[in-house]
């Protein structure tokens, strides 16, 4: 059996270090330039740094994005950024576009370079060639079934890895090649400036009546057209692992700290599980189901790994996220006192029953017995994001463990 990489994504240095103590073998982050995700809030030089060492300390990879599909005008930027990766030296780069990967090889060539899932990469002699200019690994099409990434599997060398995505969003075009968002609102989706049109509600205005929009239906569900349902891949780790593929992506570089923790350690314990006894995995199948419906999501799908997608695989009456769980921060430090130090992310009070969502898997009920804000004052509730507090509770947390509570009507 080949290794299994858990591979997460971080969009700052925060969400790195709460991926890597949740459970990642590897994360996957964005600079501040060349990356498919502008408005994400991505790694300056020093953070780029402080993340690598510490996910290194932790026995964790970190791969660098570069897919844009560039222009003349980005080639002597992107060479300049690749000379400071090589100083900074993460595991490897995500490249899209030949040209990048030319710059790439040529600035850096220590650095393993992988290829996005950008370059549309369907098929066996795809990944052959890319193998041949040097890439250590391949990232799938989305558009693949298992069976197709079996069929590559057994077609291209051994020491060529497969990486496939197994949760978060779906694209509504062909492995992200939209053109809706740069028509629309001239922001380039490959460039990194997607405006998501696909969430977006669509109506039909016939020329002779400008001004009437007719509502446009699928059927009486809705009119979101082109809104997918979220891939997820929880209940099939068995038959990934038997596809070959050798890195699980999970995506998500948008996504806030308890997203990323909350999927990072439900995969982390179905992998674990499914490798030490196919019956634990089965066994534990609810957990994860129920765990993985704790972070944001749009409804799941299967995407394309079992065949095409029926119209089931669309969300057709909203695009809004289902979202149980509020994200109240996480814990820096535990000072001498007891009191756990964090930085607010949304309101709670004085006597709110809380959960410490643990690493290890466990979910501990908490009462808030007090909070103090960052002069000491005691204070009734957190109504003020990004405050720092200092939270008494009656249960012991601990650094790095998340803060959430569940959603009421």
């Amino acid at each position: 059996m080949r290794e299994t990489e858990l591979l997460i994504p971080a969009s700052n240095l925060e969400v790195l270090k709460e991926a890597v103590i949740f459970g990642a073998d590897a994360v996957y982050i964005g600079g501040e330039a060349f990356g498919l995700r502008a408005k994400a809030k991505n790694f300056t030089k020093d953070d780029m740094r402080e993340g690598i060492a510490f996910a290194h300390e932790h026995g964790v990879k970190v791969y660098v994005t570069a897919n844009i599909l560039a222009h003349n005008y980005d080639l002597e930027g992107a060479r300049e950024y690749f000379r400071e990766l090589r100083d900074i030296k993460p595991d490897a780069l995500i490249i899209a576009d030949p040209g990048m990967f030319m710059l790439a090889k040529e600035e850096c060539p220590e650095i393993d370079r992988h290829i996005s899932t950008q370059a549309n990469n369907t098929n066996y002699l795809t990944y052959k060639f890319w193998y041949d200019q040097g890439a250590t690994r391949v990232v799938s099409a989305r558009e693949l079934s298992l069976t197709e990434i079996k069929e590559i599997r057994d077609n291209i060398p051994e020491d060529l890895e497969i990486e496939s995505f197994i949760h978060g969003a779906m694209c509504i075009s062909y492995s992200g090649r939209c053109l809706l968002s740069n028509y629309f609102t001239g922001r380039d989706a490959n460039h990194g400036a997607c405006t998501h049109p696909c969430r977006w509600k669509y109506a039909v205005v016939e020329e002779q009546r400008p001004g009437e929009y007719l509502p446009v239906y699928e059927n009486e569900r809705g009119t979101y057209i082109f809104n997918s349902k979220d891939l997820c891949m929880i209940e099939h780790i068995p038959d990934i692992i038997d596809a070959g593929i050798d890195s699980l992506k999970i995506e998500g570089r948008m996504k806030t700290a308890l997203y990323v923790a909350t999927v990072a350690r439900t995969y982390r314990k179905a992998i674990d599980d499914y490798l030490e006894s196919p019956d634990k995995y089965y066994a534990n199948m609810d957990w994860y189901k129920a765990e993985i419906s704790k972070c944001t999501y749009r409804q799941f799908t299967t995407g394309f790994f079992y065949g095409k997608p029926s119209e089931d695989a669309q969300v057709y009456g909203s695009n809004t996220y289902i979202n149980e769980y509020i994200y109240l921060g996480i814990v820096y430090d535990v000072d001498e006192r007891g009191l756990a130090h964090i930085e607010q992310r949304n309101k709670f009070c004085k006597d709110d029953v809380i959960e410490i969502m643990k690493p290890n898997g466990e979910n501990v009920s908490t009462r808030v017995e007090a909070i103090y804000d960052a002069d000491g004052n005691e204070v009734e509730s957190a109504p003020h994001p990004q405050q720092q507090l200092y939270v008494k509770l009656s249960e012991q947390a601990e650094a790095y463990d998340i803060l959430r509570v569940a959603k009421t009507e």
